[in-house]
């Protein structure tokens, strides 16, 4: 079952799948134009998700939360309940005071699977019986109660993933947010900008208070964050398009194709030329 309401006016996507056979994303090639947000739950038997080309394991009962710009299929896709939303039918940027979900459900460098207990399972099984309900009723409202349910999925995602990776209680809300907002200039400024003085001036914050406050969240440095999305982006672009090494290295604010080498080879082992020649070996993610 695939079920989708389109906005004529705002290009507005939101789309659901269950039970559905042919699902999958090529942000690359055939998907690169539907930049859609992605909400998978898996709930049947344990399978493999492959995603940017590296395979994981996706247990049943989980969740899994992906961007726009990610590549992903399942071993399995009868197994997974999913929703896709363009930001155009909801812009988690523009309300992020409504959902406080960017930086962090949505991250850029990091997978985040959610495990449901039985709670859970019961409240995500009757929120998504409602939406296949509000798709299939086709009235003056429609819109306004597909986005609020939309936003209460969200809400509720973003609730268990705070508990199930933010359990320590030292961490306030607003030291949360600046974590939040420091990823979300990574994703918009990583390019360009590859310095954590760049991005801590950009949040009023010294590069030694984001090192703290990450401490806190978890054992990433700020300069991890930066270098592991340059890295994921680099992965992206050597696996699935045909950009030489000298290309990319432009596109990743590099200036020079031999620093850019060894900066790629210094975080995988292996220089662009090896990685995209070894696609086995890339899709161990190694």
């Amino acid at each position: 079952m695939k079920l989708i309401i389109r906005d004529p006016k705002t290009g507005g996507d939101l789309l659901l799948f269950k039970e559905e056979q042919n699902f999958d994303r090529l942000y690359y090639s055939r998907d690169q134009f539907n930049k859609y947000f992605t909400i998978a739950w898996n709930y049947g038997e344990k399978q493999t998700v492959t995603i940017d080309g590296v395979a994981h394991d996706f247990m049943p009962d989980t969740l899994l939360t992906l961007l726009f710009n990610q590549s992903f299929s399942f071993e399995d896709p009868a197994g997974i309940i999913a929703w896709q939303f363009n930001r155009e039918f909801y812009c988690i940027i523009d309300h992020d005071a409504e959902v406080s979900c960017v930086g962090f459900l949505f991250g850029s460098t990091d997978h985040l699977f959610i495990s449901l207990d039985k709670d859970a399972q019961q409240k995500l099984k009757l929120l998504s019986d409602v939406f296949v309900q509000e798709f299939k009723t086709s009235d003056n409202i429609q819109n306004d109660m597909l986005l609020m349910l939309l936003k209460r999925l969200i809400i509720v995602i973003t609730r268990l993933a705070r508990s199930e990776y933010i359990p320590n209680k030292k961490l306030a809300d607003e030291k949360f947010h600046v974590i939040r907002k420091f990823n979300l200039l990574v994703e918009a400024d990583y390019r360009r900008e590859h310095s954590v003085t760049y991005y801590a001036q950009r949040l009023n914050k010294s590069p030694k208070t984001l090192s703290n406050l990450f401490a806190i969240y978890n054992h990433k440095t700020p300069l991890q964050v930066i270098q592991e999305r340059i890295i994921i982006e680099a992965r992206r672009l050597l696996y699935y398009t045909d950009q030489s090494v000298k290309q990319i290295t432009f596109e990743l604010g590099f200036e020079d194709a031999a620093y850019f080498s060894n900066f790629f080879k210094r975080h995988t082992s292996l220089s662009p030329l090896e990685f995209r020649n070894n696609k086995a070996v890339a899709a161990e993610g190694k």
